[in-house]
């Protein structure tokens, strides 16, 4: 099959590689007929170099057709369906507490890191990914999520990833109608992490550098700002001079605006794999201008809800303020099946009230996934949100 493979620090490439098998009585194999580039992706292609290794076939947000079934599944063969990318048992003490992010059969004890994802470093397994033609589905007796037929794969697809991943986000952040939300960053999570908010009745500002993501974002409901020096005294003045209830940071660990931590990022991905790996373990730093913009704009006894990954074991926090502030602190991978039950009726609805149909910007055949991902990280040609089909 052809699958997107991993070759080095901002280089990707697709390659002919061996079709997968089932390995386990409750796998699955899928024809994948769509798949995302994520922005923690992006991590990958520029910071997480030292947790790579050439030809790992990366992507985590895939959806097909079974064309496989293990006896022991629960899916059959023509089942279309949604794979999230967290690899979850769905029977551990973890699991049973909605924890799936957290599953104690898959963690990955190597590096101390929660439940293995589908294609993402070896600190999470190193599980070959969705961006491509075929795709291994571990434990099918519970991550899978069926779906219809009736509806464009645009309205599941997102359920991989992107949309429980905002849509917790804005859980964490407890709000709701008549609060107030800024949301950092309206890459596809911050696009749906706002599109959530004004769902849910609450007034969203959202700040974010490029035009065609406040456009984007206007078209549904939420106020948007350029990122300047002066962005949160303005927000602080449209609600009552305190701030925003909660603030969800969509952004990460390659902030804008974040000199040291641009650089101890670049340092690091050009040290031997190994050292490399050493130094993000334990000294690791990530860029925190969002992170730092958060604890600053929300309101005194607010929410601080994290979406965005951080990777550094020595970042500098501004303990001060979060405790004189009285700032809760809510953050963590997404555990996606337990949000199911709640998104499946908005991304069903003929209305489509969070917009999946109004997010990809780019829908390209698997070959193309090389200028894609060059494309995605520069913010060219207005680029949101990059959809391959590896079939056509």
């Amino acid at each position: 099959m052809r699958a997107l493979t991993w070759q080095g620090k901002r280089s990707v490439s697709v390659e002919t590689v061996p079709d997968p098998v089932l390995e386990k009585p409750n796998d699955a194999i899928i024809e994948v007929t769509s798949t995302a580039i994520c922005g923690s992706d992006l991590h990958l292609y520029e910071v997480l170099a030292p947790f790579m290794d050439k030809g790992d076939i990366i992507g985590h947000e895939p959806m097909g057709r079974v064309v496989e079934a293990g006896p022991a599944s629960n899916l059959a063969v023509g089942d279309r369906v949604v794979v999230p990318f967290t690899i979850s048992c769905g029977s551990c003490w973890m699991c049973a507490r909605g924890l799936t992010t957290q599953c104690e059969i898959t963690q990955v004890r190597e590096y101390d890191s929660g439940a293995a994802l589908l294609g993402y470093s070896r600190l999470y397994g190193s599980v070959p990914g969705g961006q491509a033609q075929y795709l291994r589905v571990p434990h099918a007796d519970f991550n899978p999520i069926r779906v219809g037929s009736e509806l464009p794969d645009n309205r599941y697809l997102f359920l991989s990833d992107i949309l429980p991943t905002a849509w917790q986000a804005v859980r964490y952040a407890d709000v709701g109608e008549g609060d107030t939300l800024a949301v950092f960053g309206l890459g596809p999570v911050g696009q749906f992490a706002a599109r959530i908010g004004v769902h849910l009745g609450a007034e969203v500002f959202a700040i974010e550098p490029v035009q065609e993501r406040r456009e984007m974002a206007a078209r549904h409901g939420v106020r948007v700002y350029d990122l300047d020096k002066d962005v949160n005294e303005a927000i602080r003045e449209e609600t009552g001079g305190r701030g925003p209830d909660a603030v969800i940071d969509a952004v990460g660990m390659e902030a804008h605006g974040s000199p040291i931590g641009k650089f101890a990022h670049q340092a690091v991905s050009l040290l031997p794999d190994a050292l490399g790996r050493k130094m993000m373990e334990t000294g690791g730093l990530d860029r925190l201008a969002a992170l730092h913009s958060s604890i600053d704009l929300v309101r005194r006894g607010g929410t601080v809800s994290l979406s965005g990954i951080y990777g550094g074991q020595a970042d500098p926090m501004p303990m001060l303020t979060l405790f004189d502030k009285q700032i809760q602190l809510r953050m963590g991978q997404c555990n996606v099946k337990p949000w199911i039950d709640e998104l499946m009726p908005l991304v069903e609805d003929p209305g489509d009230p969070l917009g999946t149909e109004d997010l990809v910007t780019h829908r390209v055949p698997l070959n193309a996934a090389p200028q894609a991902y060059e494309m995605f990280q520069k913010k060219t040609d207005g680029c949101i949100k990059v959809v391959l089909e590896p079939q056509s």
